[in-house]
């Protein structure tokens, strides 16, 4: 079987820049191909993470990075996941490769993000279970956010105080990344003192929406040797992109049983979970093989459920890991050494491919100050509206 590997890495740091998202793009491409060392030209296939809030050109981000980069004949091909558009971007590309139909390609994304809550586009979709969520409840994503912590509270007795411990340990982390929209450490009395927002989420809780772009050049393994190179090579170990099992679906959209699922065994695990196991066992490795994970951070209490749901430990037991030290740097497996969703904020059609960024970066030893020892696997997972989830990992 063919062999993918990490090729080139590049980012336009993140911010709330108000430009079109085509030059935030571009830039990470050319980030990308600069650390890939190669040119435009060397690019077969192009696949671009859709950003439907920016118009025409952001449905068909593919074909509009290609444009802006200069037409050079590659095959192009666009899609969209939510949060996890990236992910899959980046799957169609692997796919492609080990298919025998390229030997390099390209994957982008990017996104200019209006201020204040996501919204849902496109008017009035009474079918919609994302717009009903807002026209009918109020609730806009960090209401969500709330349930979800306030679920924590129940069950596990986590505490408002943990949640702050959660934007202490990612803020230090994106103090030492170049490319984090929020560069300041901060104290838990800082989280605990700014407004609330959705109880018990108070504003340093959750993640903001911010402008970004991240690129990648994947490669076949032959290509790569061929290309040679004084960096370690970074394999793409596996790809996942389920989706939920009924009738354990993901809890903030409604479920509605059909005839079709009483075929279905019981899932073993919920949809979350079943998102990283699946690329576990595409890989050959377990949690227990981590150096490092890459989670997305929406709110402080969602990462510990991420922490629970990529099997670092049993549910419930999250902040015993927190406490200890054990997922911030230099404990003995880090959890968003990038600074995460904290640091950076959402650029939605970007962050799937910028955790994978942070993987390539810490696996060929070049973090810098966030330097993981001896980082040999890395995951990154996160999960979009609708069904889409998404898991990555990537091995030295």
């Amino acid at each position: 079987m063919r062999e993918v590997v990490i090729l080139g890495a590049g980012m336009h740091p993140w911010g709330k820049w108000g430009r079109p998202f085509t030059e935030y793009g571009v830039a990470a491409i050319r980030a990308a191909l600069r650390d890939a060392d190669l040119s435009w030209t060397d690019v077969q296939f192009v696949v671009g993470a859709d950003t439907i809030r920016n118009g025409y050109p952001g449905f068909v981000a593919g074909a509009t990075f290609a444009q802006a980069m200069g037409w050079n004949g590659a095959r192009i091909a666009s899609c969209y996941a939510a949060c996890a558009s990236g992910a899959q971007a980046l799957d169609i590309a692997r796919t492609r490769i080990l298919a025998g139909l390229c030997d390099v390609a390209l994957i982008a994304g990017a996104d200019s993000a209006p201020k204040g809550f996501f919204t849902p586009v496109g008017g009035e979709r009474p079918d919609d279970p994302d717009w009903l969520r807002f026209r009918l409840l109020g609730a806009t994503n960090p209401a969500y956010f709330a349930l979800y912590a306030r679920r924590r509270m129940a069950l596990y007795g986590d505490t408002a105080g943990d949640f702050a411990a959660v934007k202490v340990k990612n803020a230090l982390a994106g103090s030492l990344n170049e490319n984090a929209r929020y560069r300041a450490t901060v104290t838990a009395e800082q989280v605990l003192a700014s407004p609330m927002v959705a109880d018990p989420l108070r504003l340093m809780d959750i993640c903001a929406t911010s402008d970004g772009g991240a690129a990648l050049v994947l490669a076949s393994e032959d290509f790569a040797r061929r290309h040679g190179g004084s960096r370690r090579p970074v394999r793409l170990a596996a790809v996942s992109t389920v989706t939920p099992v009924f009738p354990n679906t993901v809890l903030d959209l409604p479920d509605f049983a059909t005839d079709s699922t009483a075929a279905v065994p019981p899932p073993k695990r919920s949809f979350r979970a079943s998102i990283a196991h699946a690329a576990y066992e595409e890989a050959g490795l377990g949690p227990e093989d981590l150096s490092l994970a890459e989670v997305y951070d929406l709110s402080t209490a969602l990462e510990l459920d991420w922490m629970e749901d990529i099997g670092l430990c049993p549910p419930g037991e999250a902040v015993k890991l927190l406490r200890a030290g054990d997922t911030a740097l230099g404990g003995r497996v880090p959890v968003n050494p990038s600074g995460g969703l904290a640091s950076f904020g959402e650029a939605v059609p970007a962050q799937a491919i910028a955790q994978v960024c942070e993987l390539t970066r810490q696996l060929r030893g070049s973090a810098g100050a966030r330097q993981i020892t001896g980082a040999r696997v890395g995951l990154a997972a996160n999960q979009g509206l609708f069904g889409h989830g998404s898991a990555i990992i990537a091995t030295t």
